[in-house]
């Protein structure tokens, strides 16, 4: 196999609402954390662990847009991605860094507005509510077939 392979699949809770960000010539970008949990015994105290991870989730334009509206802090979601590393200069002029899951793909597994009667349009009901990102930069998604 030539290349490499950056692919990240996760089910977990949204830790907050989800925080827009949006940017002249209408392009918009949605983040909010994503709670993984791994629960396993200590063999030595035969004690019951629970540990959290945390992974900031990046989504962009309409899938933000979807994200926004129908999720919530605490809603169950299934996304697929790529992780992406970056830097920036903070206000003090240290360098700030973080490590961010960029969201292709996502699949809403349960969400509160669902449970108080608020549904999503029936193309984005949890059963069917996968949303791929389009990918620019790779034509074969735009293959018929």
């Amino acid at each position: 196999m030539n290349g490499t392979l950056n692919k990240v699949m996760l089910i977990g809770h949204l830790g907050d609402e989800v925080k827009m960000h949006y940017f002249e010539g209408g392009n918009c970008i949605g983040r909010f954390p994503l709670a993984t949990n791994e629960v396993y015994i200590n063999k030595q105290t035969n004690e019951k662990i629970n540990s959290t991870e945390w992974h900031n989730l990046v989504v962009r334009n309409k899938a933000a847009e979807i994200c926004e509206k129908y999720l919530s802090k605490g809603d169950k979601i299934y996304v697929e991605g790529r992780i992406k590393s970056r830097q920036w200069q903070a206000e003090d002029g240290t360098t700030k860094y973080t490590t961010e899951i960029q969201v292709t793909e996502f699949t809403f597994l349960t969400t509160k507005k669902d449970i108080e009667g608020v549904k999503p349009p029936q193309h984005l009901e949890p059963k069917n509510a996968t949303f791929e990102a389009p990918n620019p930069a790779n034509p074969e998604n735009d293959l018929p077939f």
